[in-house]
């Protein structure tokens, strides 16, 4: 029973060369997303053939090494960068077990989200910072207004000038940005 946002792929171990290596995706991920065609750039190929060698390089090829190496399975959290997007999934690697080096691994993964490069939008003003703190606790326009002694108008506005200023199609829209605006501060690749 895969869930929806789930993609199985199998690791075939060729040589040393990790490079050299072959994925097959046995089951695609059902996860969609504009930013790109997630099935297409993990399609059945050489990791070498990979798009994005950095990504390989640092979230995907020292942990099959070490489940290879230890023979041990890996269950893990993986917040990464694809192509410069913010990635985050559970992922699990099973390697074969063998007298010798495994000749596979399997690999399920599980999509968390995926967040598009954050962009500087300036500085808030103080009354900008307080709206979004509270619009990010899940504070609804009314709520915001009351906090702040401010009308529900006032309030209204000022999320409108927010979404024009961040391209936000909605309020939801807007909060997604803002979310993955604060996890684009984090920077460099981490595997946990």
């Amino acid at each position: 029973m895969l869930s929806i946002k789930m993609r199985l792929t199998v690791f075939r171990i060729e040589g040393a060369d990790p490079q050299n290596w072959k994925m097959t995706p046995i089951r695609h991920s059902g996860f969609t997303t504009s930013l790109f065609d997630v099935n297409k750039v993990f399609e059945d190929q050489r990791i070498g053939n990979f798009r994005d060698q950095a990504y390989m390089a640092e979230a995907v090829i020292p942990r099959l090494k070490q489940v290879i190496e230890n023979q041990q399975p890996s269950i893990e959290l993986v917040k990464t960068k694809l192509f410069g997007i913010n990635l985050g999934y559970d992922r699990i690697l099973i390697p074969q077990k063998s007298a010798g080096r495994a000749q596979w691994v399997i690999s399920s993964s599980y999509a968390r989200f995926l967040l598009d490069t954050p962009k500087n939008y300036g500085k808030f003003d103080v009354g900008d910072e307080a709206v979004v703190q509270l619009l990010l606790e899940g504070c609804t326009a009314k709520e915001i207004a009351a906090q702040l002694g401010l009308s529900h108008r006032t309030i209204e506005h000022r999320l409108e000038k927010l979404k024009e200023r961040f391209g936000a199609r909605n309020t939801v829209h807007l909060v997604v940005m803002l979310l993955g605006n604060h996890v684009g501060h984090d920077t460099g690749t981490t595997v946990n």
